[in-house]
């Protein structure tokens, strides 16, 4: 089982850009020429793997508010249905949806948060998309989030929502890359188990 992290564009330049910036003195230019060197050794030779993985966690600047500086983010995870490991998906597999989480069962600050899960087309491969978008104040409110969520990978209710809290210091702990992240740890412990039946 393969697994790929898509950081798109936007993103990279947003995270390069505030670090370069701020601990190195560079300029916006100095940055854009940076990215601008390296993208014929990327495009030669990292991402024609992003279409043979089975899992891609795709992360993107957020929809749910103008944010260039990438510290609000939309994260996908994109499962093959060939994959060699159950789909997560959120509610029915197969369905549709967009959700917007009971505020009274998970606190968010603005602009909030929003999940979606759906069938979708990855070069040319069927595929099951999840989806976060914004952020989750709390990490233990996210076992609301694991209850709703199918086929994670855990072994027992709450696994997630425990192995979040335990890196609630992590960069990322609080979107969609820590979620996904720990997502895909449950997969690849899900891949070596069916291997080794």
């Amino acid at each position: 089982m393969t697994v790929y992290l898509d950081i798109t564009d936007d993103v990279k330049f947003a995270w390069k850009a505030q670090r370069d910036i701020a601990e190195r003195g560079a300029t916006m230019e100095d940055v854009q020429a940076a990215i601008d060197a390296r993208k014929p050794d990327f495009a030669a030779f990292v991402e024609p793997q992003k279409a043979k993985a089975d899992i891609v966690v795709q992360v993107l600047l957020s929809d749910l508010i103008d944010d260039p500086s990438g510290k609000f983010l939309k994260v996908k995870l994109i499962q093959k249905k060939a994959s060699p490991v159950s789909n997560a998906y959120f509610f029915d597999e197969g369905a549709k949806i967009e959700w917007v989480p009971n505020a009274d069962k998970l606190a968010t600050s603005a602009p909030g948060v929003k999940f979606a899960s759906y069938d979708d087309d990855w070069f040319g491969t069927p595929v099951q998309v999840i989806e976060m978008d914004g952020k989750i104040d709390n990490l233990e409110e996210l076992v609301y989030i694991e209850s709703q969520l199918c086929n994670a990978g855990t072994k027992f209710y709450g696994e997630l929502t425990e192995q979040m809290v335990k890196n609630k210091d992590a960069p990322g702990s609080d979107n969609g890359t820590g979620l996904f992240q720990t997502v895909c740890s449950f997969k690849i412990r899900e891949a070596y188990e069916n291997l080794s039946k």
